[in-house]
């Protein structure tokens, strides 16, 4: 066992797992509760309410803010402005767990940096009840959430030896907790933000940020004991052939960052794409923008236990693609659902898009998440370094740090571009992350020592049984 895996307290497992992945599990479905209820009001939040004249000038600190972000982006209208603001926070949000991985890794230990994050994201939330405090909401729920990410994350993978092949399931098994919460969350936080007041929802994703620190706080002690920083053994060194996968981890981020460019537009200009053009009756009833973010959600938990047990068939089979075929997979199929949201606009004639675009939409979108996603979670932890690894496992969101830059600054094409050409382009954008890994192949997977046909996930027969329990 590597040297971040130490024992957790002895405990009966709970379906061929550690009874501490349940708690994480729980952990990180009760703080994606909290982070997605948030960010599905967010861009509706600013673009309808907080930036219009005679409510922004009663947030602290917004004029040298809004001169700043122009400074670089140029002059901006509301709608774009409020797509930029969402992409840079998007953008810290996943930047920051970089560094906050290295501060469990080497300082302050990851249940710390846990807790730690948990209060920060929970304090920024509550503030977001009050206009005046709006960025510094911000600037706490980006501290916290790069305190939080990458140091939880990595716990999961402390709990099982690097060989173990329960490991890959594991994290699949993490991520459906983190489209459990984040399902519920547009329907809880969504609804009382649109229908009852902005305040409403925002307090409800604080209350969800403290019940997480609660069930984490309760499971701790199934948890890895921590080896103290500054020891021997909390500050190995990269070991020949380290600095090779490292690189290639990068490399596979940066190339996979193209898809979080097109992905992450799902909460941020998509949600003003279906409040414009998109025929949300249904049976006398008005779909709130926010729901239709948890059919994204809803769609993954929906196709995950088909996905697996089809890869299970495969592997038996010897014909499991490996890591990278996956991810490749995924990259391409996301292509295919931007071009669907095009050919939804070109076939509408100028009339609102039939809700069967976008509820189609959202399921070739889980398809593509979920043979990209958590497979990307998994190579990382699994190939980086043990020296590292908290640290890369954070880099895993840097990937999502540049996709949410880059939807936030091509959010103003939104209103120059038409909607058919903007949902083009995102295909175009997307389409080049598979493209680069399909002709990098080889280098890659000599780097990462990727044996072809790798069964990765022997061990994900069981996540049907699991997820029902975690529901």
């Amino acid at each position: 066992m590597n040297a971040a895996a130490q024992p957790a307290l002895p405990s009966k497992p709970l379906f061929g797992h550690p009874r501490g992945l349940a708690y994480i599990v729980f952990t990180e479905a009760w703080e994606r509760f909290s982070f997605y209820g948030m960010q599905a009001l967010l861009v509706l939040y600013m673009a309808n309410y907080l930036l219009r004249p005679g409510t922004v000038e009663h947030v602290v600190a917004f004029g040298a803010f809004r001169s700043a972000i122009e400074s670089v982006f140029g002059q901006l209208s509301v709608q774009a402005f409020a797509s930029q603001v969402f992409g840079l926070y998007v953008g810290l949000v996943f930047f920051v767990p970089v560094l906050g991985g290295l501060l469990g890794d080497r300082l302050i230990g990851r249940k710390r940096a846990v807790i730690s994050g948990a209060l920060m994201m929970a304090l920024g939330h509550f503030l977001m009840a009050l206009e005046s405090a709006f960025l510094f909401a911000l600037l706490a729920l980006i501290l916290g959430s790069g305190l939080l990410k990458g140091n939880l994350a990595a716990q999961v993978g402390n709990l099982y030896d690097r060989s173990d092949p329960k490991r890959d399931a594991a994290f699949s098994i993490y991520c459906l907790g983190i489209n459990l919460g984040a399902f519920v969350a547009p329907l809880v936080c969504g609804t009382l933000g649109e229908l009852y007041g902005w305040h409403y929802g925002f307090a409800a994703a604080g209350i969800g940020m403290l019940v997480s620190m609660c069930i984490y706080l309760a499971g701790s002690r199934y948890l890895p004991a921590e080896v103290k920083p500054g020891t021997k053994a909390n500050t190995q060194r990269l070991q020949p052939g380290d600095g090779q996968a490292v690189i290639a981890l990068i490399a596979v981020l940066a190339f996979t960052s193209l898809y979080w460019v097109a992905q992450t537009q799902v909460w941020n200009t998509y949600a003003l794409w279906v409040r414009d053009r998109v025929d949300r009756g249904f049976f006398g009833l008005s779909i709130p923008v926010t729901w239709f973010q948890s059919i994204d959600f809803v769609a993954v938990v929906a196709l995950a236990p088909l996905i697996l047990w089809f890869w299970r068939r495969q592997s038996l089979r010897g014909t499991e693609p490996d890591d990278l075929t996956k991810i490749t997979i995924g990259c391409s199929v996301f292509v295919g659902s931007c071009l669907w949201l095009s050919a939804a606009e070109a076939l509408s004639g100028g009339h609102s898009v039939a809700l069967v675009w976008p509820l189609a939409f959202h399921v070739i979108g889980a398809c593509a998440y979920l043979y990209a996603g958590p497979i990307v979670l998994g190579l990382v932890s699994r190939s980086a370094p043990a020296s590292v690894n908290a640290m890369m496992v954070g880099a895993y969101y840097l990937s999502i740090f540049v996709g949410g830059i880059g939807s936030g600054w091509l959010g103003r094409f939104y209103e120059k571009l038409t909607p058919q050409g903007f949902w083009l382009l995102h295909a175009a954008i997307c389409a080049a992350g598979p493209a680069l890994l399909i002709l990098l192949r080889r280098p890659l997977r000599r780097a990462l020592k990727l044996e072809p046909h790798r069964q990765s996930t022997p061990g994900l027969t069981s996540l049907p049984s699991v997820a029902n329990r975690l529901d």
